[in-house]
């Protein structure tokens, strides 16, 4: 069996007036994640690892944030897009771990619909896929609740 392991990492300032989703989930909160598309910082840690485990770059190359196209868009459709490059090069994800770095909202009471969303757009069993979320005790932007941040491992088999 051919296998390959994948690390991502993305971070993103939390402002007003923008919706927080998070492994495809929108959460209630007086902030959101800023960038170009949705600014789901799971899902594009997630991609991230993906394309890394292939040495395939990075998703700044595949939806560049120059490029309107990408203004808006819902990064679950992306994650479908970073799907079948990896496919088409005969690989799956056999797993994901994602741990979410955030001081506030609290996100233990969406874990397993991030888990639940995340499996079902990856078409992975539930136990393949692992959310955890921890903060930064208050040290730092994160800390200070100016940003979240994510890491994430993914291993691919052939």
């Amino acid at each position: 069996m051919n296998i390959r392991i994948g690390n991502g990492y993305d971070l993103h300032r939390l402002v007003s007036d923008r919706r927080l989703i998070l492994g495809g989930v929108e959460i209630p909160y007086e902030k959101g994640l800023l960038g170009h598309s949705d600014a789901d910082v799971l899902t594009h840690a997630i991609m991230d690892a993906m394309l890394g485990a292939l040495a395939l770059g990075d998703i700044g190359h595949y939806f560049p944030p120059s490029d309107p196209k990408w203004a808006g868009a819902d990064s679950m459709m992306l994650l479908q897009q970073v799907q079948e490059l990896i496919g088409a090069q005969g690989w799956r994800v056999n797993n994901l771990d994602a741990m979410v770095i955030a001081e506030a909202p609290k996100l233990k009471p969406h874990i397993k619909a991030m888990r639940d969303r995340l499996s079902q757009a990856m078409n992975l069993p539930i136990d393949c896929v692992s959310v955890k979320a921890t903060t930064n005790e208050g040290q730092d932007a994160i800390g200070q609740k100016e940003a979240i941040a994510v890491h994430a491992v993914v291993l691919l088999i052939k």
